[in-house]
């Protein structure tokens, strides 16, 4: 029975100072769940399952200064894909679970 609480002892002993080494979880993420519209961390859209409503996406796109938003479809990617105009040019336009909102590249 010594033995027994003699090597639990050394095992939390050295246990110890080797979860000390593992940093501790962070309150938030590195990167953002979710952007702002004026903070992008991507130039394409990234895959991902969305949980904006069509509502939300359409929101977003416009506060990216987008307008005339129309034809939203989620895509297989899990991307929200429809026409808007801005500068006065009609384009395509995406919004991902990120909430990157991208013109198409013509």
């Amino acid at each position: 029975m010594k033995r027994l609480i003699s090597f639990a002892a050394v095992a939390v002993i050295l246990a110890g100072p080797a979860m000390a080494q593992n940093p501790p979880a962070r309150n938030e993420p590195g990167n953002n769940a979710i952007n702002s519209p004026d903070q992008k961390n991507s130039n394409a859209p990234v895959a991902g399952a969305n949980s904006f409503t069509e509502g939300q996406a359409k929101s977003r796109i416009e506060e990216a200064g987008f307008t005339g938003v129309s034809d939203l479809k989620k895509d297989d990617n899990g991307v929200w894909r429809g026409k808007a105009t801005k500068g006065g040019a009609a384009t395509d336009v995406s919004i991902d679970f990120q909430g990157n909102v991208n013109a198409a590249r013509k």
